[in-house]
């Protein structure tokens, strides 16, 4: 563990948390097909805390490419639990895991300590860093949400995300947001088709992906793959099936 590490500000989060109008966003969140985007969530200083532990994780992001659907780089919870531990501490909040229980409507659990993507950082730091249209497939025999904290957005890209895509019942919309600092993002990941565009030249984005589900049950081949899919397109191999040992 870094031995200069500063224990996440879980106080003042937890005191925003309290103050949200959480019967409004849960409102917002069933209107939108199990999705909600909210500017400003992290306070300052809970913000400043994550961004301060980025330095020493620059030499652990691991790049991906896979042609005509996703560039980038991912750190995985194995190194944010040795290298970063705010981000561990962020993830296990009681508050948080009330709130997204409200919000969401359904009782959420944390993902089991041998899931990488429990909690990780999807770096943006290349030209064309992007992931293209997808649906965040739960290998979950209940569902599985993602959250989205927006830390770093010195770039042009945008979330885009088209609400009601398959119902006969509503008309579609295409939405593009800025994964400003400190944003949050909460959606269903088997209901929402986005992507990521482009990044352009000189730029940087960098967000923090969360996952609660509601059940921790996956059958064998399940897990192998969602496996191969972290290890290929995230985290490499020896970063996945590393944490078998653990």
């Amino acid at each position: 563990m870094n031995e200069r590490h500063q224990a996440f500000p879980t106080a003042p989060f937890a005191a925003a948390l309290a103050n949200c109008d959480v019967a409004s966003l849960r409102r917002q969140f069933v209107e939108q097909n199990e999705m909600i985007a909210v500017e400003d969530f992290l306070p300052a200083e809970c913000l400043q805390q994550l961004l301060a532990a980025l330095p020493a994780l620059e030499t652990s992001v691991h790049r991906n490419f896979i042609p005509k659907h996703k560039k980038g780089g991912s750190v995985s919870r194995f190194t944010l639990d040795t290298v970063a531990p705010a981000f561990a501490e962020l993830y296990r909040m009681p508050a948080l895991l009330q709130f997204l229980g409200q919000v969401t409507g359904e009782r959420l659990i944390h993902c089991p300590p041998e899931d990488a993507h429990t909690y990780a950082l999807y770096y943006y730091t290349e030209a064309g860093d992007h992931i293209g249209w997808h649906y965040d497939t739960s290998y979950y025999r209940g569902r599985r949400y993602t959250i989205l904290l927006g830390l770093v957005d010195d770039s042009s890209c945008k979330l885009e995300y088209e609400l009601f895509r398959g119902d006969p019942q509503r008309e579609s919309r295409l939405v593009g947001v800025s994964l400003k600092p400190g944003m949050l993002v909460v959606f269903n990941g088997d209901k929402l088709w986005h992507r990521v565009t482009p990044l352009g030249a000189g730029e940087r984005r960098i967000a923090l992906t969360l996952e609660y589900v509601t059940s921790t049950a996956m059958n064998p081949f399940r897990r192998f793959v969602s496996n191969m899919k972290d290890a290929i397109a995230y985290f490499g191999f020896k970063q996945v099936f590393k944490s078998r040992a653990h």
